[in-house]
């Protein structure tokens, strides 16, 4: 049966790991710890996907560069106090082997730092699904295209045989900007309205579900 994508590329927090929750208070907290006005639930949320200076930047528009690596350096601290307990969401090794098993290729476009990515996908032993992983502190941050489109150069896939999967409007607007198609998952960080408006070609409330449409669909 011929199928319409090759290649799966897949945010990660939001998408793969339920860590959306501790990233937005880990932000409200390094606000706090440099005694900046501190962001809401809403806002810390929306710079998710971001690269972290681009989201610090974005959260205090005109603060100058030392104060942002302030509130990096502290956001680091908290973040990192408790990612040994964030947990994938339910179904996704269960998908992701059912998509290796389907044939597709796979990779990763995250806002995390390189070494962000690499101690996640060791700890979680996905590392060995993805041919190729981009994050923000390696190329332009979302949505720029870049990141996308350096993803599609190595694996040689053109534009319209990949597909982007993000909980955020970044995500989708990322595949927009590198002319791919995109999925969004409503679990996540942006509101499913607001998914919605970057008119993706379906939205899931669960990755089993993602799973189902990808194997019959995609």
């Amino acid at each position: 049966m011929s199928r319409r994508f090759d290649l799966l590329v897949f945010d990660w927090d939001g998408t793969l790991m339920d860590s959306t929750g501790t990233i937005a208070r880990s932000i409200q907290a390094a606000f706090a710890d440099v005694g900046l006005a501190v962001p809401n639930d809403q806002d810390a949320r929306y710079v998710i996907g971001y690269g972290l200076n681009e989201a610090m930047q974005h959260l205090a528009p005109g603060v100058d560069d030392a104060t942002i690596k302030r509130i990096v350096d502290a956001y680091r601290h908290h973040y990192l106090s408790g990612d040994h307990a964030l947990l994938l969401y339910d179904g996704v090794r269960e998908g992701l082997d059912a998509f290796a098993e389907a044939g597709f290729e796979m990779a990763v476009a995250t806002g995390k730092s390189r070494a962000g990515l690499d101690r996640v996908l060791a700890s979680t032993g996905l590392g060995r699904y993805f041919v190729a992983t981009r994050t923000a502190d390696e190329t332009f941050s979302k949505p720029h295209p870049a990141m996308l489109e350096q993803l599609l150069e190595v694996t040689f896939t053109g534009a319209d045989r990949a597909v982007m999967i993000g909980d955020t409007t970044h995500d989708l607007q990322l595949a927009s900007n590198a002319r791919c198609a995109s999925l969004g998952m409503s679990y996540g960080a942006h509101p499913i309205d607001q998914l919605q408006a970057c008119a993706p070609l379906a939205i899931f409330d669960d990755f089993p579900s993602l799973t189902r449409w990808v194997l019959a669909d995609g």
